[in-house]
């Protein structure tokens, strides 16, 4: 997808096409379990800091990264699976910067409406759903800190902060895209490409910049260059 938007090439095998359709919904829904994952390793080192060693465990920790490619891999099979059934016959033009189901399946030449259902059902339902266990997750994180001092809310709200921008940044365009059966806008390019290319290049970002030693590396680098 990079390659072709900074070399632009324009045309894609049908193969090369589903692979990357594949591959982009496999990584996007593992990093979805694994943005999940982090927001209840959060909750319990917030609110049952003591029990911490013994929830989030090594063997917990292998399980659940295990789980959340499993999860990816079976819902990219999912869509794939739905994308290459139907019958292509038609024009081989997509409306879109990359492949991704809902322009390709717009190129098959039956009706797709029950597709598309079956397709937003699944993306959709995983976003959704994921989405909601998070805004959970924080709002009980949120009361938590109420009973503790004032250090510790801090400390708290700035281990959250990165992590809310991240899930917010990534879920607002899934949410748009993926809860929408058999309909579309024009901003719905300039949306996937901000999910897909713009929030990873922001994540590394927002984490590091939230680390101590970052932090503290950045306002010895900004000293020394007053000091020059």
């Amino acid at each position: 997808m990079l390659e072709g938007l900074l070399l632009e090439r324009k045309s894609i095998s049908f193969d090369s096409c589903i692979a990357q359709l594949f591959f982009l919904h496999l990584f996007a829904c593992a990093e979805i379990f694994l943005l999940t994952i982090m927001a209840y390793d959060r909750y319990v080192a917030i609110c049952i800091p003591l029990r911490y060693p013994t929830v989030m465990n090594m063997k917990v920790c292998v399980q659940l990264v295990f789980a959340l490619w499993a999860g990816g891999t079976v819902h990219s099979l999912v869509q794939t699976v739905l994308t290459i059934r139907l019958p292509y016959c038609g024009p081989n033009v997509i409306d879109s910067y990359f492949c991704d189901v809902p322009p390709v399946i717009k190129l098959a030449c039956t009706d797709t409406y029950l597709t598309g259902i079956l397709i937003v059902s699944n993306s959709g339902t995983i976003s959704l759903t994921c989405f909601l266990a998070l805004v959970t997750s924080y709002t009980v994180i949120l009361f938590s800190l109420r009973k503790q001092s004032a250090e510790g809310r801090r400390k708290a709200l700035s281990t959250c902060s990165s992590h809310f921008m991240v899930v917010a940044l990534f879920f607002g365009p899934c949410i748009f895209l993926y809860t929408r059966p058999d309909s579309s806008f024009s901003i719905d390019k300039v949306v996937s490409v901000f999910y897909t290319v713009v929030t990873p290049l922001l994540n590394p970002l927002i984490y590091t910049l939230r680390n101590e030693e970052v932090k503290n590396a950045m306002k010895q680098l900004r000293q020394r260059r007053i000091c020059s």
